[in-house]
């Protein structure tokens, strides 16, 4: 009889793994936010400041050269590596741009950057005829020959015997003796003309002229003869008015007779006020106004007034324009030298501090406390030119404060600087604590700043809403005036928000205000110190909240719906300095981190962290941060790739890159959207 089968035995139960669930959002965005921070606290100095590299365009590296062939110092030894680096910064079609790129934002061509690089090239032995001079020298003339560029660069070429004097326009010495009420007054231009038209008045006077070889000159950049030895309107880039442009040209043919016939009685004593005030500008500062091109002609100009080498001022910003040098090695192992317009350290320093505020670091951490020491003992105690427009019987016995932008430059604290510490050491310091004393006395300072118009400027007061002075001949840098924008009014509300104040303080008020009649038909706000709409739009929503403004305005949603149309498809926002230029490209361009913080960030005020389109944005950041080190860029885990120039100087004429924007404002993002959560 068979037997039935033995059927097998069951197998032993086995619990099945508990699934996992996918991580959310605000899991990597503390991820994200973690590395991030790891990143940027490892680059902090040992003292407690951060100061990454300030890039800016050819320009640097070309006036640096010339400035040392008309000193007659063109055997310096760095000059080779940093031709090279202008060498390596032509463009495919010949030119040099203001700043660099692709085909989404490369930067239009920029005539006078070409014709000094030109020039520079020359000097140092490259052959017209190679291709990458002939292609240059075409465009240039393409675009009316290097008769056309600017002022600023034709004080070069004069001095190198290249155009005659009589193509510059005269800033005469006398200025200094202008009365107050005058329409154009050293007080009434920017802190950054200033600082440059002074040394240039000298050397105006004094028409200095290195002979060069004449198979070293550029005889063949010019169309015009005629053009090349007058002074003409039209220039690169500046704006021409059908009356005042030409008055200006008409009242510089006067200047020029008065000079030809003997000049003033007060040339003499104008020139040695003239000198006295660039050397006591020059008093606890990196220079004046601690920024590249005023050096430059410093030291120009002291040469012109007798200064020799190895006088300790002239040693001392030398040396200043050296410590400006960065070197890196090529493809081939060759060293390139380029150079930054100055040193950012209060800037990134206190950026910095109010990205680890908003990413939750305590206030005891070592980092923190060595950061808000720092800062403090960069706090700008004295009474600087921005004394001169203060409205002294509001504000009487206002006392000195705020921050500047670099290493040391007491004569020019600026507003931004000011308001960017004071909420970073609000946030950062206890009750009655030195960084909250500091902070207050900022603040107290912006109030005194606050311009007629009820805007905030850069660094000074009441030195803007003067038109005519933009058809000055030696105005085509495009910012002779330090006007009120949206950004830095836009900053400034939200520091009075971290401070105690709200939309019932008149200031605060007016303020805002002015941000919405400064506000574009389409719903964003031009950006003056950053690219560009984006910028813009970011600085003027983020602190209306913090003062109490309705967020459901309808210019406030307007500007929110904006955002979300220029937002690309995977969240990330990007625009290029080309927008300054044509209004069609606002908020179009290659995606950067620093925009989408921005972005997101202009977002979350708006519409709050649920939002979808905020999500994405915080997503995009999680998504492209860098999972390891980038040997190409040099940046490091933790921090973000970003080759794009997003900082401003002058709008049309100078963009920057910050290195660091691309790492403390998305930290500034991801934790204040976590924070929201």
């Amino acid at each position: 009889m068979s037997q039935a089968p033995t059927m097998p035995a069951s197998p032993p139960t086995v619990e099945a793994p508990e699934a996992k669930s996918p991580p959310t959002l605000r899991d990597g965005a503390q991820v994200t936010l973690d590395k991030a921070v790891a990143a940027l606290l490892d680059l902090q100095h040992a003292d407690g400041h951060w100061c990454a590299e300030l890039e800016g365009d050819s320009i640097l590296q070309s006036e640096y050269v010339l400035m040392k062939w008309i000193m007659g110092n063109e055997n310096d030894p760095r000059l080779p590596a940093i031709v090279d680096q202008l060498r390596s910064q032509q463009r495919p079609d010949g030119g040099w741009g203001q700043y660099p790129g692709g085909e989404l934002g490369g930067g239009k061509f920029d005539l006078s950057a070409t014709v000094k690089a030109y020039l520079c090239l020359k000097l140092h032995g490259d052959d017209p005829e190679a291709d990458h001079m002939r292609k240059a020298r075409e465009l240039v003339l393409a675009h009316g020959g290097a008769e056309r560029v600017n002022s600023f660069s034709k004080f070069y070429l004069a001095a190198l015997g290249q155009v005659s004097w009589k193509a510059n326009p005269s800033i005469p010495p006398e200025i200094v003796y202008l009365p107050k009420w005058f329409y154009f007054h050293l007080d009434k231009v920017s802190a950054w003309s200033r600082t440059m038209i002074t040394p240039l008045s000298i050397v105006t006077t004094y028409r200095p002229v290195r002979d060069i070889p004449k198979d070293k000159g550029i005889d063949e950049m010019y169309v015009s003869q005629r053009d090349r030895h007058r002074l003409i309107g039209g220039v690169d880039g500046h704006e021409q008015h059908p009356f005042w442009s030409r008055f200006f040209l008409v009242a510089d043919k006067f200047l020029k007779v008065i000079d030809k016939f003997g000049m003033t009685p007060w040339r003499k004593r104008a020139l040695q006020r003239i000198e006295d005030w660039i050397v006591k500008h020059t008093e606890d500062s990196d220079g004046p106004g601690a920024i590249f091109p005023p050096i430059v002609y410093l030291l120009i100009a002291l040469q012109c007034r007798g200064y020799k080498g190895d006088h300790p001022l002239m040693k001392a910003h030398e040396q200043y324009l050296v410590d400006y040098m960065i070197d890196a090695q090529d493809e081939n192992g060759d060293t390139r030298t380029r150079l930054q317009p100055c040193f950012s350290p209060v800037w990134d320093t206190g950026i910095a501090a109010y990205a680890l505020a908003e990413a939750g670091l305590p206030k005891d951490h070592p980092a923190i406390r060595k950061c808000v020491h720092w800062l403090l003992e960069k706090e700008c105690r004295f009474a600087g030119d921005w004394q001169n427009n203060i409205d002294h019987n509001r504000f009487p016995n206002l006392e000195p404060a705020g921050w500047f932008f670099e290493y040391r430059n007491k004569f020019y604290p600026d507003v931004d600087d000011t308001v960017m510490v004071a909420m970073a050491l609000k946030r950062l310091g206890e009750p009655g604590s030195a960084a909250h004393e500091a902070a207050e006395r900022g603040v107290r300072w912006v109030f005194a700043m606050q311009n007629p118009d009820h805007g905030w400027a850069a660094f000074d007061r009441d030195a803007c809403d003067r038109p005519i002075m933009e058809y000055i001949p030696f105005a085509d840098h495009n910012a002779i005036q330090d006007p009120s924008c949206a950004d830095i009014t836009g900053r400034t509300l939200e520091c009075l928000g971290h401070m105690g104040f709200n939309v019932s303080h008149p200031a605060v008020q007016r303020a805002i205000e002015f941000n919405i009649n400064k506000q574009e038909p389409e719903g964003p706000w031009f950006g003056r110190w950053g690219v560009n709409y984006i910028y813009g739009t970011w600085q003027a929503v983020c602190g209306l909240r913090l003062v109490g403004q309705d967020m459901d305005a309808e210019w406030v949603q307007r500007a929110g719906q904006w955002l979300k149309s220029v937002q690309r498809t995977d969240g990330s926002f990007g625009e290029s300095a080309d927008s300054y230029e044509d209004r069609s490209l606002m908020g179009q361009g290659p995606p950067t981190a620093s925009q989408t913080a921005w972005g997101a960030m202009a977002m979350l005020a708006i519409f709050g962290p649920e939002d979808p389109d905020v999500q994405r944005a915080i997503r995009w950041l999680i998504d492209t941060q860098l999972s390891q080190d980038d040997d190409e860029t040099g940046d490091k885990a933790g921090s973000w790739r970003e080759d794009w120039f997003t900082g401003t100087g002058f709008p049309k004429v100078f963009y920057l890159r910050y290195h660091l924007y691309r790492l403390y404002f998305p930290i500034m993002a991801i934790g204040r959207w976590l924070n929201a959560k």
